[in-house]
């Protein structure tokens, strides 16, 4: 009766690679799944938290080269102030544009 461990001697070590493999088995199907979705939430929350750093740096930068180019012909109050309305004008639009293009594709 191979079932019997008084008459396999193999008993011991087929149990314990049967439960090494079931255990396994069941690792495989969750601990490794749920490690690969907390790296991609991890991951995917650096991603965005470091990308809107960079579209604020942009929009700082940008602000700033308009203000120095606007120097050039303006006085300073005025170049700010112009800059501001540039920056937030061409906001505006990309803000209308994807307004308009998040109707359409309800439709």
């Amino acid at each position: 009766m191979p079932g019997n461990p008084l008459s396999d001697p193999n008993w011991a070590a087929d149990l314990a690679n049967t439960v090494e493999r079931v255990v396994g088995n069941v690792r495989d199907k969750t601990t490794d799944r749920a490690v690969k979705a907390t790296r991609g939430v991890v991951f995917g929350l650096l991603a965005a938290l470091l990308g809107l750093v960079a579209v604020v740096l942009v929009l700082i930068t940008a602000t700033r080269l308009i203000q120095v180019l606007l120097d050039i012909g303006l006085t300073r109050s005025r170049s700010v102030y112009t800059s501001y309305f540039i920056v937030g004008g061409i906001l505006g639009i990309a803000g209308l544009l994807f307004l308009r293009k998040r109707f359409t594709e309800n439709d």
